[in-house]
């Protein structure tokens, strides 16, 4: 262990003595905050189809589904990647723990989702509602990556460099999405 790391907490045993793996610590709700608002621009920007029909309860449901297929799939490789030995019951036990902690992936796509939402009872065009999703998101970005700095020690200068960095992010969807489109 060198200096810039911190140690690591022991195992907490179980009642049949074999170890838990530590738990999560906040560096994994601030990855899935900054994964899941990355994963709901690429879906915001890919679902607005020009021309075609604007579907926003449709494109909420997707967003949803897609952000819980992704949590879902980051969690099960986090667990296949850690696998360890023990009774089945055990190892079921380490995957719903694994699964259940993927939910910021989730909560950071509800921004989108309630846009679309309120765009779907208020008839908003797709060319705003776009604009508007994809610049909050972007937004959202600058403030988790320059929070995350922060949290783990950065400076104030540095950790809001670090935020524009993530919504640097935003800005390449913003203009994928305009040069694709």
């Amino acid at each position: 262990m060198n200096d810039t790391q911190q140690p690591q907490p022991a195992p907490r045993p179980t009642p049949n003595g074999r170890p838990f793996p530590p738990p999560r610590r906040g560096p994994d709700w601030m990855f899935g905050g900054v994964y899941g608002t990355v994963l709901a621009s690429g879906l915001l920007a890919a679902l607005d189809q020009k021309g075609g029909e604007y579907t926003p309860f449709y494109d909420a449901s997707w967003v949803l589904v897609t952000a819980a297929a992704a949590a879902l799939a980051h969690g099960y490789s986090h667990h296949m990647t850690s696998h360890q030995p023990g009774s089945a019951a055990y190892r079921w036990h380490v995957l719903a723990r694994a699964l259940w902690n993927e939910w910021p992936v989730i909560v950071a796509t509800l921004p989108t989702v309630l846009l679309l939402v309120a765009a779907g009872i208020a008839g908003w065009d797709s060319y705003g509602v776009t604009a508007i999703g994809l610049g909050l998101n972007t937004a959202l970005l600058f403030a988790w990556g320059s929070f995350v700095a922060l949290r783990v020690g950065y400076r104030l200068g540095p950790s809001l460099l670090i935020g524009l960095a993530d919504a640097t992010i935003g800005l390449a969807i913003i203009v994928a999405n305009a040069v694709l489109k």
